[in-house]
């Protein structure tokens, strides 16, 4: 039988990253660690640095026929990071 203050797993550790003040560092780190699977391995293989800092991608390229179409498709690569992440979490990419 359940009591009235039993949470189930993930509530408990969703509340836990709110009070912390976590959450978005988390959100931030599952994203980096997507990656692959966002963009392909392709593209991936040839990322060379990738972070998240204030609401903004940073990506280093080796490839620049890879980077221009990576350009070309900013705003569907935010839309698809933001659809994952349920939450506006990168708002432009930058490319190093």
């Amino acid at each position: 039988m359940r009591k009235a203050n039993d949470k189930s797993l993930k509530e408990a550790i969703e509340q836990m990253l709110n009070v912390y003040k976590i959450k978005r560092r988390y959100d931030e780190t599952a994203i980096v660690s997507a990656w692959p699977d966002l963009v392909g391995k392709s593209v991936a293989n040839r990322t060379k640095e990738l972070f998240i800092k204030d609401k903004k991608l940073f990506l280093r390229i080796e490839s620049s026929v890879i980077k221009n179409e990576l350009v070309m498709m900013r705003q569907q690569i935010i839309k698809k990071i933001n659809d994952d992440a349920k939450t506006e979490l990168v708002a432009d990419i930058v490319f190093l």
